[in-house]
Order: structure tokens, then C-alpha cells, then sequence
């Protein structure tokens, strides 16, 4: 069933969530620098999230805890088998974590921790352990493979720019949608599908999720997306998560797999949900070219303008270094 207020109209009910996107735009990345603290305005804000909400709000991501020596890392997965949750709906067969072991996240709150150019960063909690709940945030690193991956808050009009150029460089993304973009963008939504691209979920209000400890509200925030896309593109959506703000806990990371979904991170972001404060192109560039590494999950705005402008050379620049651009479906297995 549809999330919604019963006896209420759609646009009735999406009037303060639409007031609060045309303020802001849509947090992405906590990625944490090498440096001590992440600079105030590397902070970014999602769609849905009032700048006085997220000053109320606002805490540093605990730094990545250091693994005490012997402690034993997760096994390695065997191809995971495909079967029906309780809804019916697909999913990997569920992992078994060795006996004793529990999963330990620095914060709730996404965090990265760059080293060299062009290695992979620390999120955080390894991308090993990650797995057991069928969460993802970087994929293998042999290989220059990027995945790319936008959030789509609302739309602005650089949707098109940037559909335009990964047609233009086949390259195949993943668009994690909240319900205010499938009520006001159906057919941005509909070109996503035909155009080869997965359509993720990114929750239908966009809420702070480790507030939701029933699995039945959590569910709600999930199914009113898969739902409403169903009804607009008559397909399914794909089984992708990423939690709004990149804010997570355990029970979150296993209710979304009890759901059929897999949660997905990111490796890679940088500055781009401020419409008031659009980086530059030579900005930009610089971030996105000197952090790219194998496996990279990269989360770009679709509502950023410089996101538009630059998404043609961007692409071009990441083949020129010997990248190419793969689905999803390649680091989750479906």
C-alpha cells in the first residue's frame, strides 16, 4: 500500500516535503578527508532537510575504529542463490554471519577516509563485512570499474544534461529516486527506465531512518516508491537502498535485507547538492579525478548544475584514465 494519509490528496501531502526541497538540495556525501574534520561546507544537505534541521542535527561522523590485531576478518562469499522473501518479492538467499560475529559500524552516519591518490578509501565498516547484510559501498579493486550512481531529490532541469551524456558514453547508472521526484518527474523517470539506466530507492519522504526501529514503518518508506514507480513505468524497481543522508545503523542494514533490497553506499562524492554554492568546473574536475579509483561508487546530485555542465568531459576524462562504466547489477549480483 502506497505510504500516504488516508482521505488526504497527494499534493496535500507532499506541501511541506515540496517547501523543503525548493530550500535545499540533497546531502549525499559525509565523506571524511584525511585531514582532522571535514570542512563546514563539505557538510551537504538532502532533499526534504531544512538548514535549521540539519544545524539541530549536525555531529561529526565518528572516525573509523582501528580492528584489534587477530581480529578475524568476515569469509569469503560463494555466489549468493536467488529466492522469494515473505511478500514474494526476489532476493538473495540470506548470509549466515560466523557464529559470535556482529557487525560494527564507526557511526551512523556514511564517513570515508581518503589515503593515496587513486586507492581506495575507508568507509565505515570494510566492504567484507558489508556484505553479510548485502551492503555495498566499493567494488573490487583490480579493476578500473566505476559505477555511478545519482540522487534524485527533485528536479531542476540537469537531468537531462546528464542522461544526455551517459547516452552519449553508453554508460549505465543507477537513480535513487524519493517520491517527491517520481510524483513531479514521471517522465524523466520513464527515460531513466528505457534508456537501460536502474532506478533505486531512496525512501518516499526521506527521513532519518535509524529513527525507525519497526520494520513496519520502514517498509512503508520502501514500498511507497516501489510502488508508485510500478504505477508509472510499469516495471519493477530495482532492489537498490541507499538511505537518505547516508544515515544508517545494523537493524536498518537488516530490515532492508529482510525487504529484498541491497543498501548501497558510496566511494566517491564531492560537493554538489548547494544550489546556492555550485562548485566549480576546475573544482569539480579536481575532486573527482585525483579520489576516482578501481571500484569506485560514485554518488552525484541530479539536481546540480555543474553536475550538468561538466558530465560529458567528466566521463571522458574517466575514460582517458583507463576507467569504464559498469551497471550495478555487476557489484550486487542482480
Amino acid at each position: 500500500m502506497r505510504y500516504r494519509d488516508h482521505g488526504l490528496g497527494r499534493g496535500l501531502r507532499l506541501l511541506p516535503f515540496l517547501l523543503a526541497v525548493c530550500l535545499t538540495g540533497c546531502r549525499g556525501s559525509s565523506a571524511q578527508d584525511t585531514e582532522p574534520a571535514a570542512p563546514e561546507e563539505e557538510q551537504q544537505i538532502e532533499a526534504g532537510v531544512l538548514p535549521s534541521e540539519v544545524e539541530a542535527e549536525k555531529k561529526t561522523p565518528a572516525d573509523k575504529a582501528d580492528k584489534e590485531d587477530g581480529e578475524d576478518a568476515a569469509p569469503a562469499e560463494e555466489e549468493p542463490s536467488v529466492s522469494e522473501n515473505s511478500a514474494g518479492k526476489e532476493t538473495k538467499e540470506k548470509k549466515t554471519p560466523p557464529e559470535g560475529w556482529e557487525l560494527k559500524l564507526a557511526s551512523e552516519d556514511w564517513g570515508l577516509s581518503f589515503g593515496e591518490s587513486g586507492t581506495q578509501p575507508t568507509g565505515n565498516a570494510s566492504a567484507e563485512d558489508l556484505a553479510w547484510y548485502d551492503a555495498y559501498y566499493v567494488g573490487d579493486d583490480s579493476e578500473k570499474v566505476i559505477y555511478l550512481t545519482f540522487d534524485c531529490g527533485y528536479e531542476n532541469g540537469n537531468t537531462e544534461p546528464i542522461l544526455d551524456a551517459l547516452k552519449k558514453h553508453d554508460a549505465k547508472g543507477t537513480f535513487f529516486v524519493v517520491g517527491h521526484f517520481l510524483e513531479t518527474a514521471p517522465e524523466m523517470v520513464k527515460r531513466m527506465v528505457e534508456e537501460g539506466h536502474a532506478v533505486g530507492n531512496h525512501t518516499y519522504h526521506h527521513p532519518d531512518m535509524p529513527s525507525i526501529s519497526d520494520l513496519d514503518a520502514f517498509q512503508k518508506e520502501l514500498d511507497g516508491v516501489a510502488e508508485l514507480f510500478k504505477e508509472i513505468t510499469g516495471t519493477e524497481l530495482s532492489p537498490y537502498y541507499r538511505p537518505p543522508q547516508g544515515k544508517c545503523n545494523v537493524e536498518n542494514l537488516k530490515m532492508a535485507q529482510e525487504l529484498g533490497y541491497d543498501t548501497v553506499f558510496w566511494s566517491l562524492a564531492h560537493v554538489d547538492w548547494n544550489q546556492d554554492s555550485q562548485p566549480s568546473h576546475e573544482e569539480s574536475f579536481s575532486k573527482l579525478t585525483s579520489r576516482i579509483h578501481p571500484g569506485a561508487v560514485v554518488l552525484l546530485h541530479n539536481t546540480s548544475r555543474t553536475n550538468g555542465e561538466i558530465m560529458d568531459e567528466l566521463l571522458t576524462k574517466w575514460e582517458d584514465m583507463g576507467y569504464s562504466f559498469r551497471p550495478l547489477s555487476e557489484l550486487t549480483g542482480r
